[in-house]
């Protein structure tokens, strides 16, 4: 799941960390801060949305000369590692910026992969680069008699994906697509209209949509995303920025309708074909936006 190695016995963690002292001893470095993490809620069915929000709080006279990366891993019962949230610390709150009292707090939306394992799992964080890991202190005492420098900050219940209103992609879809990597990452392009599908829960409801596109190609104006339910325009957004976007529409029961099934309609103003954008593309597909996760929860 992780490119991450861990840091040998007695490796330097830099100009103002101590070495490791003998791995049979524990830890004896000094944290360089205090780690937690805060979840909006105890369990999560598998595919489902959940907002995770990371707090480092840096030690008294802590200096850090690097920027380090946070690395999260979510394990099993077994300790094996299923899931993880990897990630750099947003602009301006890089480790090499950290200064004593001050608090540094993000929050991430993450969606959880279709894996198989359901119940708890414990999310364990640090601070890396290259191989080396800093000194932190979390929530568990026992994780100072560890020298691989991982936190427990939590635990997280996974529930069967029953427990989710099920969206469906109905016309308008291009077949999936998914990353080379390691990242597995999956998508489907839209087309100028696409639509979905789903039970209607007869509530109030939140519609995750994690998307991107390709804004370089409408340098003009971006591109203007309608959502709607059956023909009623709910929200109008561009496709603009880099990197993969969340956006989260409400839908109220009245929208919703009265209905076993509603439909949710993307429409796309313009679009485009890559074998007319790229020399040597062959790729004559239309093209709209690139959805990762279309997910509907309960307000």
């Amino acid at each position: 799941m992780s490119s991450l190695r861990l840091i040998t016995c007695g490796a330097a963690l830099g100009m103002a960390f101590s070495a490791i002292a003998g791995c049979d001893k524990g830890d004896q470095a000094a944290p360089v801060a205090s780690v937690s993490l805060t979840t909006n809620r105890p369990s999560v069915p598998l595919g489902a949305p959940i907002e995770l929000t990371y707090k480092f709080e840096p030690a008294p006279g802590v200096s850090i000369p690097a920027d380090y990366r946070v690395f999260v891993h979510v394990n099993r019962d077994d300790g094996t590692t299923i899931w993880n949230d990897d990630h750099e610390l947003p602009a301006g709150q890089q480790t090499s910026q950290w200064k004593p009292g001050q608090t540094i707090q993000y929050t991430r939306t993450r969606f959880v992969p279709a894996f198989s394992y359901l119940g708890e799992a414990t999310i364990r964080v640090g601070l890396y680069k290259d191989n080396e890991r800093l000194p932190l202190s979390g929530q568990d005492p026992a994780d100072r008699e560890s020298p691989d420098r991982s936190y427990k900050v939590g635990t997280l219940e996974f529930l069967p994906r029953s427990e989710s209103i099920q969206v469906i992609r109905l016309s308008g879809w291009h077949p999936g697509e998914f990353a080379t990597d390691d990242s597995a990452i999956e998508w489907q392009w839209s087309q100028k209209l696409a639509l979905l599908s789903l039970k209607n829960p007869r509530r109030d409801v939140l519609l995750y949509l994690e998307y991107d596109g390709r804004p370089d190609l409408f340098t003009d104006k971006p591109q203007q995303v309608t959502v709607s339910v059956g023909q009623t325009a709910i929200e109008t957004f561009p496709v603009e920025g880099k990197g993969i976007l969340l956006r989260k529409i409400p839908l109220t029961v009245a929208q919703l309708g009265n209905g076993d099934m509603t439909e949710v309609r993307l429409e796309v103003d313009r679009t485009f074909t890559p074998a007319k954008q790229t020399a040597g593309s062959r790729d004559s597909r239309e093209l709209g936006i690139r959805v990762y996760h279309a997910f509907v929860e309960p307000r």
